[in-house]
């Protein structure tokens, strides 16, 4: 246990985020989708399980050491519903709502429909799978700079 650190945050996860540099992103995804396969085409080839857990209280321990990326216009994206793009679940409410407390600033992120969420993830820096079965719990979110 370290101090101050939410007991969430494995030695693999904050290994995992400490590696990034700042515009790599990092894929959190619910329990429903293909994680072991994707995660293999990440750059760090990482998949950090989290098991029983939820997208927001993952979310939230992460955004409490990670810093999200100011300069973009998209820091944040999510998978589009295939059946109703522009729905925004429960779960990616949920999620952006703690992602908005963390760095104090209003969140509109970006959507990706299935293909290119899959295709972007590949390309992310590492992916943490939480337990959630909630669908559409999936995002990226680029890491910024300590200022």
């Amino acid at each position: 246990m370290l101090k101050s650190i939410d007991p969430i945050l494995t030695p693999d996860l904050l290994w995992l985020l400490a590696s990034m540099g700042h515009g790599d992103d990092l894929v959190v995804v619910d329990a429903n989708h293909p994680a072991t396969h994707i995660a293999r085409s990440t750059s760090s080839q990482r998949l950090i399980q989290l098991p029983g857990m939820t997208m927001e209280t993952a979310v939230r321990a992460i955004m409490s050491v990670y810093p999200l990326d100011d300069f973009d216009p998209d820091p944040v994206r999510v998978m589009a519903p295939v059946d109703d793009p522009d729905r925004v679940p429960d779960v990616q409410r949920a999620v952006l709502a703690e992602i908005e407390r963390a760095s104090g600033s209003p969140v509109s992120p970006g959507k990706l429909s299935r293909a290119d969420f899959y295709r972007a993830a590949a390309m992310g820096f590492g992916m943490v799978q939480v337990g959630d079965i909630r669908g559409y719990g999936c995002l990226l979110i680029r890491k910024g700079v300590i200022s």
